[in-house]
């Protein structure tokens, strides 16, 4: 019998980083009580201390500041890409008018 695999979106492992940056609790306690797997735990909890720190971390951004900037660095991404396109075409269709 294989276990289906459970996702967890931004909002809810960015509140189960909160319990145990701001109240104190430790990993083990909230993975016992929510029944979730203390490596995804510390994993978003390594995450979330990646971006405070201004880093890009390790997976999904948790933080909606670190996920605009992971928008605005792939938008960046795609125009770089279309602006080299059309480079070389125009320098192709410049070559043609020779």
């Amino acid at each position: 019998m294989s276990q289906t695999r459970r996702t967890f979106d931004a909002s809810f492992k960015l509140q189960v980083v909160r319990l145990i940056k701001d109240q104190g609790i430790t990993v083990s306690q909230v993975c016992r009580d929510m029944s979730l797997g203390e490596t995804a735990v510390r994993r978003w909890v390594a995450q979330f201390e990646a971006e405070q720190l201004g880093q890009r971390g390790i997976g999904k951004p948790l933080t909606a500041e670190q996920q605009r900037v992971r928008q605005l660095e792939n938008e960046n991404r795609q125009l770089r890409r279309d602006n080299d396109l059309l480079k070389k075409a125009s320098a192709f269709f410049a070559r043609g008018l020779r």
